[in-house]
């Protein structure tokens, strides 16, 4: 299963974890979402991150939804950066969760509550 192959782990210490911060304005959730906050991902045409995704999994629902994906379909120059913000409404609570694929380190997730 892909499940089986996705990994996680503390993002001030790994640099392919996803880092979601999120604030609300009314309705309307932003969420920011970007790889190697802490410790900086390297960003050439060998070692990159490829994608971002966003899902939203509203509390009590039975699956997450998809909020959005972005490709950085760029690594020499100009150098792409793995960040991206994503934009919403929703007064519902759920979980944020983030999927980064880094092209030799495979697929990383994490994961926030949204209050």
């Amino acid at each position: 299963m892909i499940s089986g192959t996705i990994r996680s782990g503390d993002w001030k210490g790994e640099k392919h974890v996803p880092v979601i911060e999120y604030t609300k304005e009314g309705g309307l959730v932003k969420v920011e979402v970007q790889v190697g906050k802490e410790i900086p991902h390297p960003n050439t045409p060998e070692h990159h991150i490829a994608w971002i995704e966003l899902y939203f999994h509203p509390e009590g629902e039975n699956f997450p939804i998809l909020v959005g994906r972005v490709a950085f379909t760029n690594h020499s120059d100009p150098l792409t950066e793995p960040r991206a913000v994503f934009f919403f409404r929703t007064a519902k609570k759920g979980k944020l969760y983030a999927l980064s694929y880094c092209n030799i380190h495979g697929l990383w997730e994490n994961e926030i509550t949204l209050e």
